[in-house]
């Protein structure tokens, strides 16, 4: 197996700007807003309509393909728009996602006036779906922004945007249940719509235009790198979990632990506040010391791997379901996750500069929506074969196959970067070797040159 050299790990990090410009302080402003009000449209879901759509005639392996489908028009919707970010221009791919993105919202708070069954089912898949490609559009064309406006510290400005996005589903959940409980079930969709066509406006005014070349490479070369497919699967691990949580956690907390709507909507906070609190540290953290992203992103798959099987907990290890528990291993996925995910899309953009891809949004786009449709795979399959194995078993064994997900990346990571080390090693071996047999006293490139070479 050949394992891609990573030139970058061995030098220190490029020194940011001291000060940000206005066009950076713009930017930063429009990603929170964007990851802020699409988490909390995104999550109000969670804690009333898997019960909701049980009372229109709904199964539960069907409440699972209601949220796949999102996830699965996302990664078809990241796959194009991100190929083709430059052409259609990244601005509009915001604002025009935003908008389709909100008005779907709203419609979607008035299907429970629909008859029950079959209409139901449709019209929750035609208005996903269309949700879907306009969230694909934003979020897509958001990740390589950020990353085309502030190149040196992507780690840290997605460990910044994440607060918000935990933020937005540190909201959304009890928000949800409280104004379902209160005004029923439109109310959340349209009050949480409203806020994210707020978001059309503020965008249009601040983003700046992005001039760039268009990309001459593909998603196929990208995909040809072992690293980048490696990085693919962790990120899928860590969106099914969460994809899993979403459709099945509300169901499970409100039969075996006996929580209302609005309770499951704060038991969700367990999993968001530790996820948004870690995001800037642990970017902080990848972004200074860029070597140990790749173990940050084994130990969170081992921890998240540990925290999934006691989650329910796993019935071979006898323990009772008790709220303390669940609250515990929700916290700990939060940290866990966070510390996988953060790391994940400035190695994917490391690696692929690496393999010769040029430095530039045409790039980034195809990174980005790389990085988009794998996660949109997983929050796919996620509440899909999670909501089956749930019907078919029971919540506690599918968390327990979560699990065995997020535990198979972790390992596949630890042979891949040993490897990777011993190969170093070798090589590195291989050129003092060299050197001591020519007996040369001074290095084969002048100084300059080798500088370029250690930090390129």
């Amino acid at each position: 197996m050949d394992i891609d050299e990573d030139i970058g790990d061995s030098s220190p990090p490029e020194s940011p700007a001291t000060k940000m410009s206005r066009q950076q302080i713009l930017t930063l402003i429009a990603m929170a807003s964007i990851n802020f009000s699409s988490m909390i449209c995104y999550s109000i879901l969670g804690p009333f309509f898997p019960n909701e759509a049980k009372k229109k005639g709904v199964s539960q392996a069907m409440i699972g393909l209601i949220f796949g489908i999102y996830a699965l028009c996302t990664l078809v919707g990241s796959l194009i728009l991100g190929k083709y970010i430059v052409q259609i221009g990244a601005k509009f791919m915001i604002v025009a996602g935003l908008f389709v993105s909100s008005g779907c919202t709203v419609l979607f708070g008035f299907l429970d006036q629909v008859s029950d069954g079959t209409v139901f089912i449709v019209l929750c898949f035609v208005t996903r779906c269309i949700n879907a490609i306009g969230f694909s559009a934003a979020v897509t064309s958001s990740f390589a922004v950020s990353a085309k406006v502030f190149p040196n510290n992507i780690a840290t400005v997605l460990g910044f945007m994440e607060i918000f996005t935990g933020l937005g589903l540190i909201l959304g959940p009890p928000l949800g249940g409280w104004l379902y409980q209160s005004f029923g079930y439109e109310i959340p969709f349209v009050f949480t719509g409203c806020v994210l066509f707020a978001t059309v406006p503020l965008n249009l005014w601040i983003l700046p235009s992005f001039d760039a070349v268009p990309s001459q490479n593909s998603f196929l070369r990208l995909c040809t790198r072992i690293k980048i497919l490696l990085i693919c699967f962790v990120v899928f691990t860590m969106s099914s979990g969460l994809g899993f949580l979403d459709a099945t956690l509300s169901v499970f907390a409100i039969e075996k632990l006996n929580l209302s709507a609005g309770s499951v909507g704060l038991l969700m906070i367990g999993l968001s506040l530790p996820y948004g609190a870690a995001s800037p540290i642990f970017g902080v953290i990848s972004d200074k010391y860029p070597s140990i992203r790749k173990w940050m992103m084994v130990v969170g798959g081992m921890a998240t791997a540990v925290s999934f099987c006691f989650l329910g907990p796993l019935p071979v290890f006898h323990i009772r379901s008790q709220l303390w528990l669940t609250v515990l291993m929700l916290i700990v996925v939060g940290f866990s996750l966070c510390m996988t995910c953060i790391p994940t899309f400035a190695e994917m953009i490391a690696c692929a500069h690496e393999n010769g891809f040029e430095e530039g949004l045409g790039t980034l786009g195809l990174v980005s929506g790389l990085f988009s449709a794998v996660w949109s795979a997983g929050m796919f399959f996620g509440p899909t074969i999670g909501g089956y194995i749930t019907q078919a078993l029971n919540f506690e064994w599918s968390a327990g196959v979560q699990g065995a997900f997020a535990f198979l990346a972790a390992l596949l990571q630890v042979i891949y970067f040993t490897i990777e080390d011993v190969q170093k090693k070798s090589q590195k071996a291989n050129r003092t070797d060299v050197l001591s047999s020519q007996g040369e006293k001074s290095p084969l490139l002048p100084k300059k040159d080798c500088l370029r070479v250690d930090i390129s």
